[in-house]
């Protein structure tokens, strides 16, 4: 059973803008926060942004004021919405629980390249 289901990455221009969107299981999603990482080549993953279960949301200072993330409680969704990105932000983005304790089978992950 897939967990996690991450899609909607792609090239974008720097500037631009691209929605992510993963489809999660009820069990892993239902009244947990939820997060996006990214990872790219030869560094570690780190967190992007955090919703909790009643809409408060928390951003890296990296994404802050240009990512936004949402989720659909009646979809067991969350979204990823990357405005002005720049090519740092190239990366295999993720999402999981942000409780470690909790997290899901990882997804394959959507690959996001920033790029002119």
């Amino acid at each position: 059973q897939v967990q996690l289901a991450e899609s909607g990455g792609g090239v974008v221009q720097p500037g631009g803008s691209l929605t992510l969107s993963c489809a999660a299981s009820r069990s892993i999603f239902s009244r947990n926060a939820m997060a996006w990482y990214r990872q790219a080549p030869g560094k570690q993953r780190e967190w992007v942004a955090v919703i909790t279960d009643g809409g408060i949301t928390i951003y890296a200072d990296a994404v802050k004021g240009r990512f936004t993330i949402s989720r659909d409680n009646t979809k067991n969704t969350v979204y990823l919405k990357m405005n002005n990105p720049k090519p740092d932000d190239t990366a295999a983005y993720y999402c999981n629980t942000r409780d470690r304790s909790k997290f899901g089978t990882w997804g394959q992950g959507t690959q996001v390249t920033v790029s002119s």
